[in-house]
């Protein structure tokens, strides 16, 4: 992947990108066919995706039989990225570089990058002015906007439920009767 410029530290959040402008909580993830649905890809894709370590859940891996992966909010996204540079015949092992590249920033940093790419190469920018530039020099075909995407994500993200990796729930998420009973057992006998 070529960088256009390297990491400047955290660039503050695009307004309007996440509900009151704060962050997805940490701890807050999506089991493995939700993240499907949310990014737009098969299990089979996940799975595989996971197991080689181009997209591996931040939250919680698989740790055997009947354990549940749990995805966080960025690694929804870069499913969703990988997603969309395959839809655009980028090649498996150029997207493994691209990924490699951002899976050291946070969801911050993320919203002021486009990447673009010539179909084989992808190149990341940060600028109006790296874009120009790229598009002058003959290398540019297309490019994915990664704030688009988070704008697009945060937008679908809320149908899908989501749960938290300590065990648990989000404040204005509903508990359940079986979560309900289990609260109330542990009262009675603890």
């Amino acid at each position: 992947m070529a960088v256009a410029d390297e990491p400047r530290g955290p660039e503050p959040i695009q307004p309007g990108l996440f509900p009151d402008d704060t962050l997805p909580d940490d701890l807050m993830g999506y089991r493995g066919p939700g993240a499907c649905q949310i990014a737009g890809i098969t299990y089979r894709q996940l799975d595989y995706w996971a197991r080689t370590g181009l997209v591996v859940p931040s939250i919680r891996g698989a740790a055997g039989s009947g354990s549940q992966r749990l995805y966080s909010f960025k690694d929804v996204l870069v499913l969703k990225i990988v997603k969309r540079l395959l839809d655009t015949g980028i090649s498996l092992q150029n997207i493994r570089v691209a990924v490699d590249h951002l899976r050291g920033r946070g969801v911050e940093n993320l919203a002021g990058i486009t990447l673009a790419s010539d179909g084989t190469t992808v190149y990341e920018c940060t600028s109006a002015e790296e874009m120009v530039d790229l598009l002058q020099g003959g290398q540019g075909v297309f490019a994915i906007a990664i704030s688009g995407a988070m704008r697009e994500l945060t937008g679908s993200i809320s149908q899908f439920p989501a749960e938290r990796a300590d065990g648990g729930r989000s404040e204005d998420a509903p508990e359940d009767e079986l979560a309900s009973r289990r609260r109330n057992r542990v009262r009675r006998t603890g």
